[in-house]
Parts: C-alpha cells; sequence; structure tokens
C-alpha cells in the first residue's frame, strides 16, 4: 500500500494573522496545527511517502470564481485567494520543499477539477492522509471524495483546524465514520 499526505490549504489567507480571510488563523495557532504538521511531513518523508502540498486560489481576473459561492463569492471583492499573491503563498512556518507537488484548487475539495487523482494513481498511492484547514470544509470534501474514489482515509486530527472548536470537533466526529483519526504523533506509534 504506498502512501500519501495531504497538505490542504495552509496559506496565509486563512491561516495567517494577516491574511484577508483568516478564518482558521487563530484555532490553528493555538492547535499548533503546523508545528504538529511539519512532524507529520518529516514522518511521511523518512517513510518515502508522497507529499502533495494543496491550495485553494485564482487568476488575478477570477475568471474561475464561483461567484454565486456563499464560500467564494466575494473573493474578488477583498483580493483574497489570489494566486501570485501573499495570500496564496504557504504559511512560512510549513515545511515546503521544492520536489513536492504543488496543486492549486479552484473549490473547497482537492479532486475538483485538479491533477490530485492523476497524481496519486501515477505514484499507486492507496492511502491518504490529510492535514491542513479547514476541518469543516476542505477536509471534510477531500476525505468525503477521497473515500468514494476508494481510497484508505486518515485525518490528522491535530494537524487540522477549523473557524472554531466545536466545528472541528463534530467534523472528525462526522469523518470516524469514512476514515481513521490520528495524531500526527501516533505515526510514529502505531503501524497505519
Amino acid at each position: 500500500m504506498s502512501k500519501a499526505i495531504l497538505i490542504i490549504d495552509l496559506i496565509n489567507d486563512i491561516v495567517h494573522p494577516d491574511g484577508k480571510i483568516p478564518s482558521c488563523a487563530q484555532l490553528a495557532s493555538e492547535m499548533e496545527t503546523i508545528t504538529n504538521t511539519n512532524h507529520a511531513l518529516n514522518y511521511a518523508r523518512k517513510n518515502n511517502w508522497l507529499v502533495v502540498h494543496i491550495k485553494v486560489g485564482f487568476d488575478t481576473n477570477y475568471s474561475a470564481q464561483p461567484k454565486s459561492s456563499p464560500i467564494f463569492g466575494k473573493a474578488d471583492q477583498y483580493q483574497a485567494l489570489q494566486l501570485g499573491s501573499f495570500g496564496t503563498e504557504f504559511h512560512s512556518d510549513i515545511d515546503v520543499r521544492e520536489n513536492e507537488s504543488i496543486i492549486v484548487k479552484p473549490r473547497i475539495s482537492a479532486f475538483y477539477n485538479t491533477s490530485l487523482e492523476a497524481t496519486l494513481r501515477a505514484n499507486h498511492v492507496t492511502q491518504l492522509y490529510l492535514a491542513g484547514v479547514s476541518t469543516e470544509w476542505a477536509i471534510q470534501s477531500t476525505a468525503r471524495e477521497g473515500h468514494d474514489r476508494d481510497y484508505k482515509i486518515t485525518i490528522l486530527g491535530d494537524c487540522c483546524a477549523a473557524s472554531s472548536k466545536e466545528a472541528h470537533s463534530t467534523s472528525l466526529a462526522i469523518l470516524s465514520r469514512i476514515a481513521d483519526i490520528v495524531t500526527a504523533s501516533n505515526l510514529s506509534t502505531e503501524e497505519l
């Protein structure tokens, strides 16, 4: 079984206090989401897992922005999630390396209209470990789609954050029906 770790939306606009829509910044900081994610990344690299960093973003003209979306509909007005800007750079504390895949997504799910599935299939990946934000949106959506595409799904709960602790906990409880929920420290103590 080949494994991949997907790091989703740990970008400045969402997890940096100076981001344009920092809905997860406070909880990500409190929960040490990025520190925990870096521990998981180190484990994944040592064990030769595929590492994929994924971020949401739109071109400067916002042509792919879904204007009717309650989540993305005003991104252009705030100039949020604009590719090539500070907002869509990965947070400076996350350990992104040059040889790792970076995928840009135009919607909530990491699978929607991206090269993710082709990348996973080309690398014979059968198990996905998910980390990032937000637990209630991108993590849930990607986990559900991954499950429906027959991947074994594991959520790194301490490597995720949401808009609130309640939203995070509720999302993990829901996801436990289709995924294993573990912590970054579990990676080195259990055979998953």
